[in-house]
């Protein structure tokens, strides 16, 4: 199988290129410029894996660029990642976070259902789209209602539904998938738990006084490894149900604080650090808890997840101790 990956030098995709190539897929990477951005991603793709992976430069909003990219090289299945993730980011930028998130993934499965109606197309929406969900309404799964309370879920929310409304009116094999909170290795900074993990770091090598700014630390989240989620991409590409969405999410339910607890007392700072909230690092508007039911995607193709969250966090500090010299 030929695989196209969006967003392939963010988070995620560096981690779904390695399970697809060591499935024997081919893949390919959609790169927005050609300044060599791509090379970025050997710090999660090892090099026997690189050599493998192609690479197309496109921009989602430039249809004549997907257009063309499209109708001269075959793909299997499109994994969309690509996106303005970042909720906070969503609040100062609305605009171009609509923009991209929204009108790009029209862009891109519109090309897709124009040059290559058969092809694949999982788009990852977000458990954003779902908003503050009161914990007394118990797991969310995939009926509850669409209400999102940043911009950023606005817009996932509307990609979403226009992708799912292609598959029905159309007739394409296009699904959704909304994953709930995910870490590990590369996960950017500018997110809580990176956040916390990267000033530890800085604290450990002796660049930071030792106080981590913090946001929301009451904040309750389901929250599962990036190479655990990845895995439930490629199974529900293998087997999905076209214009159905799928919840992905971990066992356990974590708050921030437990979390940064965990980090402190894997990098010996213990007692050695304190706290100090950071107006910047807290949402306008936060969501206290979300608790996800993914028996839908468990149930169709065997999907659970497997890493620990103690790996997760320590491979996560891992990646700090070397991004940070």
């Amino acid at each position: 199988m030929r695989y196209l990956v969006t967003g392939i030098t963010g988070f995620v995709g560096p981690h779904l290129a390695n399970i697809l190539i060591a499935e024997g897929h081919e893949v390919s990477g959609l790169v927005r410029g050609s300044s060599g951005r791509e090379q970025d991603i050997r710090d999660i793709v090892p090099e026997d894996h690189f050599r493998r992976m192609s690479f197309f430069y496109g921009d989602l909003l430039r249809r004549d660029q997907l257009d063309e990219i499209l109708q001269k090289h075959k793909f299997d299945g499109v994994f969309h990642l690509a996106a303005q993730s970042h909720p906070p980011t969503s609040f100062a930028a609305p605009q171009y976070t609509l923009e991209l998130n929204t009108i790009g993934t029209a862009n891109l499965a519109d090309a897709i259902s124009r040059a290559q109606p058969e092809c694949r197309l999982m788009f990852c929406s977000t458990s954003e789209v779902y908003g503050a969900v009161p914990e007394s309404a118990g797991p969310i799964d995939e009926n509850f209602p669409i209400q999102p309370i940043n911009p950023y879920g606005v817009s996932k929310a509307a990609a979403d539904m226009y992708v799912r409304e292609r598959a029905a009116s159309l007739d394409r094999p296009f699904f959704t998938t909304r994953a709930f909170s995910h870490t590990g290795p590369r996960r950017g900074r500018g997110f809580s738990i990176s956040s916390d993990a990267y000033q530890l770091i800085r604290i450990e090598k002796g660049y930071q006084e030792p106080v981590v700014n913090v946001g929301t630390l009451s904040s309750r989240r389901v929250v599962m490894d990036v190479r655990d989620c990845v895995r439930a991409y490629y199974a529900l590409m293998e087997n999905f149900v076209p214009g159905e969405a799928y919840n992905i999410g971990g066992d356990h339910v974590y708050t921030m604080g437990e979390l940064l607890d965990t980090m402190t007392e894997l990098t010996n700072l213990t007692g050695k650090v304190t706290r100090r909230v950071d107006p910047a690092l807290v949402r306008p508007i936060d969501i206290p808890v979300q608790l996800c039911n993914s028996s839908k995607c468990r149930s169709l193709t065997g999907w659970a997840p497997t890493v620990p969250i103690e790996q997760s966090l320590n491979d996560l500090l891992d990646y700090w101790r070397d991004k940070i010299r």
